[in-house]
């Protein structure tokens, strides 16, 4: 019996590692990149509940992500003048994490560890500098996918082609017949990332963070190789309609002039902020993007299916990655136990993730309000808040039993089942 082709676009988290669960049942898999290398850059990222459990059933995974952890002791929240108020440090207990998760790790170290897990994989072949054109699904639902590509990889059939390119996936467009925005709801939230050279920690392991009126965020954390990575978040009121829409129009305009955007809308933030803008401007692995959610009536269309962000980003819930690692396992779980039924095994793969997706989707109800107040006055009660929790001990209850990412991996609601791999 042949081995079911299948095409994974997008290689970063999701695809990798479905690539490696596909290859486990019995796959050939064609991985397709739009950017001509891997790329290495982005954002810390964590792992937690499921991804951990998805992690620790990859022999020698849990060992090479712990040797890339971030080397953060916690977060100090400051004032103006660089007085903390607040600290969440790390719980040393990676089945229950705090804010500060025991797996965090930069996106770009999981990719390359994700890449060099896969790339000798006689059964996974990658190519780089290639995008999907074009699909066409058989009538029946048992054809196959005709894929055209865009710069000049042969025209193919796929028995599954897997989205696994981001939140405005190109592929979800094309394999469901809607918009890039379509199913790509706005939180008013964006994010950039990027690295500075100048020693803002002082060599301390403790990451900082500052709240400034008007949304604005920013956190510092050490890096291994010396230098100080940096988030800057904007939160809109939540009720604004397109809150992130200048965000998006200096986006489009390329890094110099987003540079320029977040220099102005961070001028007078306080703390630190003038050092971190020059360090933005001279910047040379700058990163942005809008944080949304997806949501998907089905994560599955004939034979096209979509994993991680694609198909369900979970916006500002920390819970991305391991959404990623969870629904690439049962993906691919699914399909091996449903032997030779695909569609069985998509509508398994539907049923497992579902509750899965809506329970890890939660976003607390007054998180901007909380991270990045509007006012002065939402900014002092904030503080004065943060500060007696933080204090008593009242945080790490909080981050327990009500954020869905913080949970105990003991408690967690759904346990992700064992599958009988036939490779």
């Amino acid at each position: 019996m042949s081995k079911p082709r299948v095409l994974i676009v997008g290689a970063s988290i999701a695809g990798p590692t479905a690539a490696y669960w596909l290859a486990k049942a019995g796959a050939k898999i064609t991985i397709i990149e739009r950017f001509p290398q891997l790329r290495t850059n982005g954002q810390n990222i964590d792992i937690r509940t499921f991804g951990v459990d998805v992690m620790r059933k990859m022999p020698g995974m849990e060992d090479a992500v712990r040797a890339k952890t971030i080397e953060m002791e916690g977060i100090s929240f400051v004032r103006d003048n660089g007085r903390p108020y607040g600290i969440i440090r790390a719980t040393g207990n990676p089945d229950q994490q705090s804010l500060v998760s025991e797996y965090e790790i930069y996106r770009g170290d999981l990719a390359r560890i994700l890449f060099d897990r896969t790339k000798d994989n006689e059964n996974i072949k990658y190519v780089f500098n290639e995008q999907v054109a074009s699909m066409q699904q058989g009538g029946k639902e048992a054809s196959p996918i005709m894929v055209e590509f865009a710069n000049g990889y042969p025209t193919s059939d796929y028995d599954l082609v897997v989205a696994c390119d981001g939140s405005t996936s190109r592929t979800r467009a094309i394999g469901l017949g809607c918009g890039v925005r379509d199913h790509i709801k706005p939180l008013n939230i964006w994010a950039a990332y990027f690295s500075v050279k100048q020693n803002l920690l002082e060599g301390s392991k403790l990451g900082k963070a500052r709240s400034a009126v008007g949304g604005r965020f920013l956190a510092v954390g050490p890096d291994p190789s010396g230098v100080d990575k940096v988030l800057l978040q904007g939160f809109a009121p939540r009720n604004e309609v397109d809150g992130v829409l200048p965000f998006r129009q200096a986006m489009k305009q390329g890094d110099n002039a987003l540079k320029q955007y977040l220099a102005k809308y961070f001028k007078g933030a306080g703390w630190k902020t003038e050092e971190i803008m020059k360090g933005m401007m001279e910047s040379e692995d700058f990163y942005a993007s809008e944080i949304v959610q997806v949501k998907l009536p089905s994560l599955s269309k004939g034979r096209f299916v979509l994993v991680g962000d694609a198909g369900y980003a979970p916006g500002a819930t920390g819970t991305g990655t391991s959404l990623a690692l969870t629904g690439a396992y049962l993906l691919a779980g699914e399909i091996v136990k449903h032997k030779g039924n695909l569609s069985a095994g998509l509508r398994g793969y539907e049923e497992r993730m579902r509750p899965i997706i809506d329970e890890q989707s939660k976003v607390p109800r007054f998180l901007a309000e909380f991270v990045a107040p509007q006012t002065a006055w939402g900014l002092w009660v904030r503080n004065h808040i943060f500060a007696f929790i933080t204090w008593t001990g009242i945080v790490e209850f909080l981050m327990k039993y009500v954020a869905s990412a913080f949970a105990s991996n003991d408690n967690n609601k759904y346990r992700l089942p064992d599958y009988d791999w036939v490779a």
